[in-house]
Parts: structure tokens; sequence; C-alpha cells
């Protein structure tokens, strides 16, 4: 199978960069299966309806999420509505959504996506680890499903480093959001598992992950509220990463970086 994950889609030239690039690069790779982080889509903070749909419409086919999922108040009911958008799996029992589920890829099979958020220097939220222990308890890669996905939302390396070594032979890739910047770490780790500590954020790089820079400098230099953080409006780059799976174990057997438009240097995997 070839999967393409895309990260941190963020404000408005996020969602235009993604609008322009997604399709042709969907066509252009032959992935049978996307997944796109959507958690700062609304103005960098949040995702609404229709901004989750437009998302889909471009050739999405699950939107994940992060400590930003809910910083909108209408994606409380949406998010019920809306098997395709997922948020972090470990919230408590009772918050609304879903935080996996398994899907039809477009070559008719089935790809499991977990959604989890990890903990140091974020939220206190469930146990990430044992989440994914259930949740991979109920599936069988290779078996009962064709590939598997993490969206690891979190902060710290070490953190997303130490899942992807767990979850090791047991997922097709692993791979992380939050940070907004890509990492240059994609491999295949000992047992068969696609890995990357960070995507990288789909939106503008002349900014501070993604903000215009005078607020977070002020609050940096003054240690003062510096203002409001606003949303650069400036051309993006798409991120992302490229993995093809073995049809016959769900394990991988190839991973590449992808960086589309805008000021990084762009990359695009062979076909």
């Amino acid at each position: 199978m070839r999967l393409l994950f895309v990260g941190d889609v963020m404000g408005r030239s996020g969602r235009q960069v993604l609008d322009a690039e997604l399709p042709g690069l969907r066509r252009e790779l032959r992935a049978d299966f996307v997944v796109v982080n959507g958690e700062n889509a609304a103005h960098g903070a949040g995702i609404t309806e229709k901004i989750c749909e437009q998302i889909l419409a471009a050739g999405a086919d699950v939107v994940t999420g992060g400590n930003h999922s809910w910083d909108r108040q209408e994606i409380f009911g949406y998010i019920e509505r809306q098997p395709r958008l997922l948020r972090p799996q470990n919230y408590p029992a009772g918050t609304p959504g879903r935080g996996a589920a398994v899907f039809t890829a477009s070559n008719q099979r089935k790809v499991l996506v977990m959604n989890l958020m990890a903990r140091l220097f974020m939220d206190p939220l469930d146990d990430p680890f044992a989440a994914a222990d259930r949740e991979l308890a109920r599936h069988r890669l290779g078996h009962t499903i064709h590939a598997a996905i993490l969206d690891f939302h979190g902060e710290a390396t070490s953190e997303k480093m130490a899942m992807g070594h767990y979850l090791d032979g047991r997922i097709s890739l692993c791979v992380g959001t939050h940070t907004h910047v890509p990492t240059a770490d994609t491999m295949i780790l000992d047992g068969g598992t696609a890995y990357q500590t960070d995507a990288g954020m789909t939106g503008p790089y002349n900014s501070v992950i993604g903000m215009d820079p005078s607020a977070p400098i002020q609050r940096f230099t003054r240690k003062i509220g510096g203002g409001k953080l606003n949303p650069v409006e400036d051309a993006a780059t798409l991120c992302g990463t490229f993995v093809e799976t073995d049809d016959r174990t769900g394990l991988a057997r190839r991973i590449e970086p992808v960086r589309v438009g805008g000021r990084l240097s762009a990359t695009r995997p062979g076909v």
C-alpha cells in the first residue's frame, strides 16, 4: 500500500497549499490512503466543520487532531457526526468523538488510524502507551488490517521516539505532529515500522511555528504577554511523510519525507 501523511495544517496559508497541492500529489504518488492533521487549520487554533469538509474534499481520507482539537466550540457536535475526524484517543472516557477507527482505502484494504497525545510538556492525559496496546489488541497487522498509522501528537522527541520503538513491528507508520518542524529522521525501525519524529507543519515557515513573529518575540524577550498570536499569511509548504508497505505483512518497505511549495527545500518521493 501507499500511504501519505500530511503534517499540521496551519491557518489559511496551510489550507491554501493543501487545496492546491494535495489532489495532484495524491495522484502523482498513487496514494491509497491519506491522513491529514487538521488541529490548527482554523486560524491556527482548532478546526471547524466547514474546514474539515474542505480538507476531506481536497483528498484526505481521515483528519486527525491534538491539543487544539477543542478550540472551536462547534466541533463538539460535529465530531460525533463525522467518523473521519479523530481526536486523541487517550482523552478521558466520555470525551466526544473517537481516537481510533478502521477505514477502507481506495484499494479496498483496511487501514487502522490511531490518534494519541503525548504527556511530556503536554496536558496530563491517560497513558498513550496503554491506549495503543488496548487498540492493537483488537487488530492484527497483516491479518485483520492491512496497514496501521499512528499520529502521535507531542512535544518531546524522546517520548515520540519511545513510542516508535514500543510499537515497532506492530504498526506500519508512527509519525509525530505538534512541533511544526519537520525532522530529518525518516527511517524504518528494526521491526519494520516506518518512523518520523515530526512530519512538520503544512503552513508558512517565514514565521514562528506559523504565527507572526512579533508577539512570540515579545513574550520571549520581555516575559510578559505579547499580544494576540496571529497566523502568518505567506507562501506555505506542504510537509508530510510517504510510506510504502508490504502487502503481505503491512510493514514498511520505504519511507520518504514530502515537502512541496513555500520556503523549505522541496523533496518529492520518486514513484
